[in-house]
């Protein structure tokens, strides 16, 4: 058994720690729809989750999932980007969680994006109540990510450290670009 998990296990860990029966959360990219499920399981009948996706694949997907455990009460599915999440949102939400790159299985040119990442990683930050989490697993390599990476990551160097705490965690011995887990938690 391995004790050390990787970056999706570790960052279920970090926001099953802190989200509670009637909180509302995010999950800034439904994708196959198990970090939605995952969510909706812990806010219970009284909370809510805002699940986002561009493609009406992953929304469909999510639903049916939702559905066969009958969760899908819980749960808003929004056919948009993340970084639109404000518009639907008027906070506070106690954590948020992404996975960056494709959707598995489908098609490797739609994913996520430098640019509308950040944003959607800002307005989580705005939305995001005092010891809220935002979780970031990015799965990058191969023909999707690189660019995504490297802006992300020098973009969280910037976070103010008197307002949020920043911690990232990677596997530096395993090879095909392990995926990189970001925890983002308000303090102040």
């Amino acid at each position: 058994m391995c004790i050390l998990k990787n970056s999706l296990v570790q960052s279920h860990l970090l926001v099953e720690s802190i989200v509670k029966n009637g909180d509302t959360v995010v999950d800034a990219t439904a994708g196959n729809g198990n970090d939605t499920v995952f969510l909706a399981g812990l806010v219970g009948e009284e909370g809510l989750v805002y699940s986002f996706d561009i493609q009406e694949r992953a929304i469909n997907a999510t639903l049916k999932k939702l559905e066969g455990k009958q969760l899908n009460q819980r749960v808003k599915l929004i056919n948009d980007g993340h970084q639109n999440m404000k518009a639907y949102i008027n906070g506070p939400v106690k954590a948020v969680m992404f996975n960056l790159g494709y959707l598995p299985g489908g098609d490797h040119s739609v994913g996520t994006r430098g640019n509308t990442t950040i944003a959607a990683v800002k307005s989580a930050m705005e939305l995001v109540s005092l010891h809220g989490i935002i979780s970031v697993v990015l799965y990058y390599g191969g023909d999707s990510g690189f660019d995504e990476k490297n802006q992300f990551m020098d973009f969280i160097k910037t976070i103010d450290c008197r307002n949020f705490t920043v911690m990232q965690t990677e596997f530096v011995n395993q090879i095909n670009c392990p995926p990189i887990l970001v925890c983002i938690e308000k303090t102040r």
